[in-house]
């Protein structure tokens, strides 16, 4: 691109070109529950659950509050709790770990793997204990992990295998897609997500149809019918706006996503700048491209520079769980996990979202080409 290119403003997300265009239908369904007057444990929600299992190739679907109660009602569901551990990556967003800790249960972190980014599963078997009783595997931004060795030393061990899917609606794995890849999954419908709400929501998904109506009652109190408590629940369901905005939101996911593959492979194929290191697909993955991630050794001078050329940026996630002040409870110090470490630091996330133009793309590509570092 010549050297006098005209300066774009592109932000990092902008919701309002998915928005735009169904903006009809999501005031159909505003209408539609309004109408009802039921907001709670209606009929949308148990079609989003049918629709979206059905979407997932799942037996079963339970609308809940968010994607952190989503992962604690599955490991309560899982029996786990005080005295148990749990595998969780060390390079994810906090609530991985908090879904853990607050069973009583406490997270240990493993490694991951530099080119992926996601749990590293050579490294897993070594920080099984006779305490551990799950493995959280995050399919961080969107590319799923290595489900299948993964398992393999779960199964070795009898422990279950849990999904963080929380930035993977849509994504595949050998075929199958996330949701069906574990014991049972967690998702979050924040407003950015690939599949958001317009509000917080979540939702577990599984093919254990008994783990599903442990989280069903966990979530609604801990009852199976009214007033009648077997658990000591939580209160986290999925209301019936959200369930009506995400069953209208749910029909456009594919499309979303192809655009979404569309623009990363292009990113992927025409970024080529021996200082930015570009994301890895894994064989045998459909990666969705929640976050397209690339990372830099100068990576506060990249995002500075890719500011001054109106491109905005965002970091995921600059400090790891374990240098939390949260978790200084566990001791552990800068240098313990220190790939995660430098994964941190040198992250930078682009933008790639449905609604980007090409012109827009083409702008993007260039000024990262062009960056001398």
């Amino acid at each position: 691109m010549r050297e006098s290119m005209e300066k774009k403003k592109i932000t990092y997300l902008n919701l309002a070109r998915i928005h735009d265009e169904i903006r009809a239908e999501l005031d159909a369904a505003y209408a539609r529950v309004m109408d009802r007057e039921w907001f709670i444990q209606g009929e949308e929600c148990r079609r989003f659950e049918e629709e979206f299992a059905a979407y997932c190739g799942a037996n079963a679907c339970v609308g809940v509050g968010n994607g952190l109660e989503a992962l604690l009602l599955i490991l309560k569901a899982c029996g786990i709790g005080a005295g148990d551990e749990v595998i969780v990556p060390a390079n994810t967003f906090i609530a991985t770990a908090l879904a853990v800790s607050y069973t009583g249960a406490a997270p240990v972190f493993v490694e991951p793997d530099h080119r992926s980014c996601n749990i590293n599963p050579e490294l897993i078997e070594k920080s099984i204990t006779s305490k551990t009783k799950a493995i959280i595997a995050v399919h961080l931004y969107g590319q799923p992990a290595d489900m299948r060795r993964i398992a393999e030393t779960a199964h070795r061990y009898g422990i279950k295998v849990i999904e963080d899917a929380a930035q993977a609606h849509g994504a595949e794995y050998c075929g199958a897609k996330a949701g069906v890849l574990g014991d049972a999954a967690g998702f979050s419908f924040y407003p950015g997500k690939n599949l958001g709400a317009l509000g917080d929501g979540g939702a577990v998904v599984t093919n254990d149809l008994a783990l599903a109506e442990k989280v069903r009652a966990l979530a609604n109190y801990g009852s199976d019918y009214k007033y009648h408590h077997i658990y000591k629940g939580n209160n986290s369901r999925l209301d019936e706006l959200q369930a009506a905005f995400l069953r209208v939101k749910l029909k456009s996911l594919d499309r979303w996503n192809a655009r979404r593959r569309t623009l990363a492979h292009r990113y992927l194929t025409e970024i080529m700048n021996e200082k930015i290191r570009l994301p890895l697909v894994a064989a045998g993955t459909e990666p969705v491209w929640h976050i397209f991630a690339v990372h830099c050794e100068a990576r506060d001078e990249l995002a500075r520079y890719l500011k001054e050329c109106g491109i905005e940026t965002n970091c995921h996630y600059p400090i790891p769980p374990h240098l939390q002040a949260a978790y200084a409870d566990l001791n552990l110090s800068e240098g313990d996990f220190p790939i995660a470490e430098r994964l941190a630091k040198t992250e930078l996330s682009i933008p790639l979202y449905y609604g980007i133009t090409d012109e827009e793309a083409d702008y993007i590509i260039a000024c990262l080409n062009r960056f001398e570092g």
